[in-house]
């Protein structure tokens, strides 16, 4: 065996990790960057990484969010980083105001009708994020308004200001018509 086979050899044993005693399992590992990646994740893992609780994974798993995992001798879950990936996704569907109904639509992989629902729903979504993004801004419009007025007040009456803002115009005299009748 020459140089080279050996470093190979070398570099694909230090890619495999062992499980130590009764029913040992055998990792193996992709390396990333200076850093070698497990391939295999246990339930608590996948939850660390993915930033979700294990009851999270157990019922994702349960209504098919996730593939059903692959058992070890000793029957603990174990997922590929696939798993951590979709579990990710899910969660920032979720924040964006998916149902898990919907994201389960999303996951499914099928033929021409399927994708035009997926699009369907995707753009359906984008039209409701768009929608709270013009209220996010015009609301912003607002809160700028009133901050311009406090630090108008503020910089006119100092100390003896009253705000402008929790007052509602209460304390400003009446405009138009005078009070008599």
């Amino acid at each position: 065996m020459g140089d080279l086979e050996s470093n190979q050899l070398i570099e694909a044993l230090a890619r495999v990790r062992l499980d130590s005693g009764l029913g040992s399992r055998v990792y193996t590992s992709a390396k990333l960057g200076n850093a070698l990646e497990q391939v295999e994740f246990r339930i608590g893992e996948v939850a660390l990484r993915a930033g979700v609780s294990v009851d999270a994974l157990r019922y994702y798993e349960r209504v098919k969010l996730l593939p059903r995992a692959n058992r070890s001798s000793g029957g603990f879950r174990l997922f590929g980083l696939d798993a951590i990936e979709r579990v990710q996704f899910i969660k920032q569907a979720q924040e964006l105001g998916l149902t898990l109904d919907e994201i389960k639509g999303l996951l499914t992989t099928g033929g021409a009708e399927e994708c035009r629902r997926v699009r369907d729903l995707l753009s359906k979504k984008i039209g409701e994020l768009d929608d709270k993004m013009r209220t996010m801004k015009d609301f912003r419009r607002t809160l700028a308004r009133h901050l311009s007025a406090c630090e108008r007040e503020l910089e006119t009456r100092g100390d003896s200001a009253c705000c402008p803002v929790v007052a509602g115009g209460k304390n400003k005299p009446p405009q138009g018509k005078s009070g008599k009748k």
